[in-house]
């Protein structure tokens, strides 16, 4: 089946549901982001805290709101009308999976935020062991993993149920993204499943009087790096799919992108240690061998990068595009579907140097648990993901909502997007210089005191007020795109952009659409990089030396 083929509309019901989570993403930002204002204020030594709220109540505000629900709904979002759009409307008990897990996922975030503005869950983005939350946090959080688990079996459902009404032909790209995406959401997040339910919760509740501190944070990062190719992956589903269509071109290669997200899957969970390189218990063979494999993960980035502007030099060279560079200026620079989301991908190149020094052996010793490692995050995700979100919802939203995105929107939307790459070269640069500097992360750097230390950091941590504030208005200024694009907008029908396979791409081998196979990989790395590490943890923790009773 071809892409042009599909649908061309989502349906309404659909459409309504998938717009309930994307209006959950955007409350989501506006908070988030007010959050993290609060917190470089804070850090520039110019600003206190009023009402006796405290840094860290911020700081964990701003990274559930924006690392774990913002991500998740607006994914959820676009993931549900992409495969209704290439795959067909949902039956009613598809459709009836993806509203229960709204709601499951909706009512879980509120309780958890109810706890950390009561100050009574200020456990940091990571909520890591020994800080303990209240136990409604915890059942906060596990109502956001069920029922997020719950909406992606609808979305798979619909894409099981194409491959059986089309057998033998290739599924649409676009929903084959979607369910490698949602399969590596589920395997990744069994380990802070494993983590809340076993763990964290019965230890907030008072059922168990002690937790393994090393096993619970090498659970969550089982998880944790794996979350970051779950949020990237649906900006390179927009990079592959909605993006050539944006420039006129067409995709450069099936086989290709398809072959990247399975690397994805493959390559995205067994690399959690690199994240624990300081920490003791765990065998430095062990780090070693999941640093290897985290490098690996450059392979289908790389290939990513050559498929894109191997698509933007076709499309610019049939527009008269000449020289070695003439094709750069045929792209549609005036358009905010396009320029916003590419903004990203600039951001992306920065950033993924960052994270070679991340997962490096020995350059993590001089960054670990610095500010480096939020500069490194903020280009990365806050820069590359986010802002392809927001090139993503500009088309997106109207065509849900049957408005137009008009020259005005989209001039507010371009000038959002270059507000963001002020505010964010600003930040992150200072971040960066600061963390070689030694600045901590998560501080608010004030029990430092007069040290001559804490005083070298002072322009960084200004500079990082004056970048937040920029971001902070890009964010007003692309929340009221949205307001205006789902309520206000004229009338009228914008194109969801789906692009076609270019000719010269070939047929795509039956081999990259066999999840079994690629699962089958996927556990058996899992289990190689996991099994000998867990298994030392908790036989040498004091617990586990008494029967493993390490919970």
């Amino acid at each position: 089946m071809s892409l042009n083929n599909a649908m061309t509309k989502v349906d309404r019901r659909d459409a309504k549901l998938a717009l309930a989570h994307v209006y959950v993403a955007f409350i989501a930002l506006l908070l988030g982001g007010l959050a993290g204002l609060l917190q470089v204020f804070v850090r520039s030594g110019q600003f206190k805290l009023p009402a006796g709220i405290g840094y860290y109540q911020v700081l964990t505000v701003h990274g559930v709101l924006l690392g774990l629900i913002l991500t998740t709904f607006f994914i959820f979002g676009f993931q549900i009308a992409g495969v209704s759009r290439t795959s067909g409307t949902f039956t009613d008990k598809q459709r009836l999976l993806g509203w229960i897990g709204f709601w499951l996922m909706t009512i879980g975030t509120v309780a958890a935020a109810v706890m950390v503005l009561l100050n009574k869950a200020t456990v940091l983005y990571t909520f890591y062991a020994p800080l303990q939350a209240h136990w409604i946090f915890y059942l906060g959080l596990t109502l956001v993993v069920v029922g997020s688990w719950i909406g992606s079996a609808g979305q798979i459902l619909r894409y099981v149920q194409w491959r059986k009404e089309h057998k033998g032909q290739t599924s649409p790209l676009l929903s084959f993204m979607v369910v490698v995406n949602n399969l590596l959401w589920f395997v990744a997040s069994l380990g802070v499943a494993v983590s809340v339910l076993f763990q964290l919760l019965p230890w907030s509740l008072g059922l168990i009087e002690r937790v393994d501190v090393l096993l619970s944070r090498t659970l969550f990062w089982y998880f944790g790096h794996a979350l970051v190719y779950f949020w990237l992956l649906p900006a390179y589903m927009v990079w592959y799919v909605v993006i050539p269509k944006v420039i006129g071109g067409k995709v450069f290669s099936d086989s290709l992108a398809r072959l990247s997200f399975m690397l994805f899957l493959i390559f995205s969970v067994p690399v959690g240690l690199h994240h624990q390189l300081t920490e003791p218990g765990i065998d430095t063979t062990w780090k070693f061998i999941q640093v290897v494999l985290t490098m690996a993960v450059v392979v289908p980035s790389l290939m990513t990068a050559f498929s894109l502007f191997a698509t933007f030099e076709l499309r610019g060279r049939e527009l008269g595009g000449k020289g070695l560079f003439g094709w750069f200026k045929k792209l549609p620079w005036k358009d905010a579907r396009f320029i916003v989301p590419f903004i990203g991908m600039l951001a992306f190149i920065p950033g993924g140097a960052g994270g070679i020094v991340n997962a490096s052996y020995q350059m993590n010793q001089l960054i670990h648990n610095t500010i480096w490692v939020p500069g490194h995050f903020h280009l990365t995700f806050a820069s590359a993901v986010v802002l392809t979100y927001f090139g993503a919802a500009f088309w997106l939203i109207p065509h849900l909502t049957g408005r137009k995105l008009t020259k005005s929107l989209n001039s507010l939307g371009i000038v959002s997007g270059v507000l963001w790459a002020v505010g964010m070269t600003i930040m992150s640069t200072a971040m960066h210089i600061a963390g070689l500097l030694g600045a901590p992360r998560r501080s608010d750097y004030s029990e430092y005191g007069g040290a001559q230390q804490a005083y070298d950091w002072i322009p960084y941590q200004i500079a990082q007020a004056v970048g937040g504030t920029i971001l902070f208005i890009a964010i007003l200024v692309i929340t009221y795109v949205v307001i205006k694009l789902a309520w206000f907008a004229p009338k009228g029908e914008e194109e969801f952009p789906i692009a076609s396979i270019h000719e010269s791409s070939g047929p795509t081998p039956p081999m990259l659409e066999n999840f079994k196979v690629w699962l089958v990989i996927l556990v058996a790395l899992i289990i190689f990089a996991y099994t000998i590490p867990i298994f030392d943890i908790i036989s040498n923790s004091p617990a586990g030396s008494k029967g493993f009773k390490f919970w």
